[in-house]
């Protein structure tokens, strides 16, 4: 998640990550990163600190209060009282305007792969491991057993975003989410149960017995962490 309330800086820092495989949702204000951070469900936050209303600093505090994502600052501050500041209140890296963002992407990387460590790959930070099964995300790719596995683009964000966090639940309003831009006509959340059933029928041994992906019952699914 980028909260930015700089529209050039912001689209800069989303193409960026994009072009490296990541997933990047744009918000322009603190309120709004506040709202929406449990249906985004991030596994990284890029923020800035000079922001409408809220400011970074007090999302950053608040943030920290519900989740253990990765946080990287973004500012036009170069005062080193403020990193320090930055620090104190859980933020796990800072980056002064104007900056490089060949670093920024770097940076992001080291922090993924600090936090979820295998999850992360230790080389690319472009491939998701679990068991027999490994997604690609740069050539957006799944195998399993070494066998080419053909998804749609909304199964692979789906499938993407449930294995990167095992064990994490995802309700399926969350999970609607993701598949709005494809799906702009079906807006019902029974959608993701006939998504999720497409992607088990592929990624399974056996679908009528999941083993990557389980249903949780009343709720929503969540990846194995088995």
């Amino acid at each position: 998640m980028i909260v930015e309330d700089e529209p050039a800086v912001a689209r800069g820092v989303q193409v960026a990550l994009e072009r490296e495989g990541y997933t990047a949702q744009v918000v322009a204000t603190g309120e709004e990163a506040l709202q929406r951070f449990q249906d985004l469900a991030p596994d990284l936050v890029v923020l800035d600190v000079r922001l409408p209303g809220i400011d970074g600093f007090e999302v950053c505090r608040r943030l920290r209060a519900q989740t253990k994502a990765p946080i990287i600052f973004l500012t036009a501050r170069a005062d080193e009282v403020d990193k320090v500041v930055g620090l104190e209140v859980g933020a796990d890296d800072y980056l002064v305007k104007p900056f490089s963002v060949r670093e920024l992407v770097s940076r992001v990387k080291a922090l993924l792969r600090r936090a979820y460590g295998e999850l992360a790959d230790t080389q690319t930070g472009r491939v998701l491991r679990r068991g027999d099964l490994v997604i690609d995300l740069e050539r957006r790719r799944v195998t399993r057993d070494t066998e080419r596995l053909s998804l749609t683009a909304t199964e692979f964000d789906l499938l993407r975003h449930l294995a990167s966090r095992p064990g994490r639940v995802y309700t399926r309003s969350q999970l609607l989410e993701l598949v709005r831009d494809y799906d702009a006509l079906e807006q019902d959340e029974r959608t993701i149960n006939v998504h999720i059933s497409h992607i088990r029928d592929k990624i399974e041994p056996d679908p009528a017995q999941p083993r990557y992906i389980r249903t949780v019952r009343g709720v929503g699914y969540a990846f194995s962490e088995d």
